[in-house]
C-alpha cells in the first residue's frame, strides 16, 4: 500500500473515531448531567466550545498534513493526500448511512 493511502486511511479513521466519541458523548449527555441542567447558559457555551474545538481537530486531521506538504512545495502529493483522505472518509460516511438505513 502506498504511503499516501496509509496516511489518508489513518486520517479518515481518526476523524471517524473522534466523531464517534463526540456523538456518543452527546447521545449520553442527558443521562450524565440530567434534564434539570438544560436551562442554564452553560449549555450553549459548552456546545459552541465543543463545535469550535471539533472544527479545529477535524480540520487538522483532514487538512493539516496536506497544507504543510503544499507549503513545502509538495503540491502534487498534498492534493493526492487530500483527495484520498476525503474519498476514504466519504466511503466511511456512506457505510454509516447504509447502516442507519438498514437498522431503521
Amino acid at each position: 500500500m502506498k504511503p499516501i493511502i496509509k496516511i489518508a486511511l489513518l486520517n479518515a479513521a481518526l476523524t471517524t473515531l473522534y466523531i464517534t466519541a463526540i456523538a456518543t458523548f452527546l447521545f449520553y449527555a442527558p443521562t450524565f448531567f440530567g434534564p434539570e441542567r438544560s436551562d442554564t447558559v452553560l449549555v450553549p457555551i459548552v456546545m459552541l466550545s465543543l463545535f469550535v474545538f471539533s472544527a479545529a481537530i477535524t480540520g487538522a486531521l483532514i487538512f493539516g498534513r496536506p497544507a504543510l506538504w503544499y507549503i513545502d512545495g509538495k503540491k502534487k502529493e498534498a492534493v493526492s493526500l487530500l483527495a484520498h483522505t476525503l474519498g476514504i472518509f466519504f466511503i466511511i460516511t456512506l457505510i454509516a448511512i447504509c447502516l442507519l438505513y438498514i437498522s431503521a
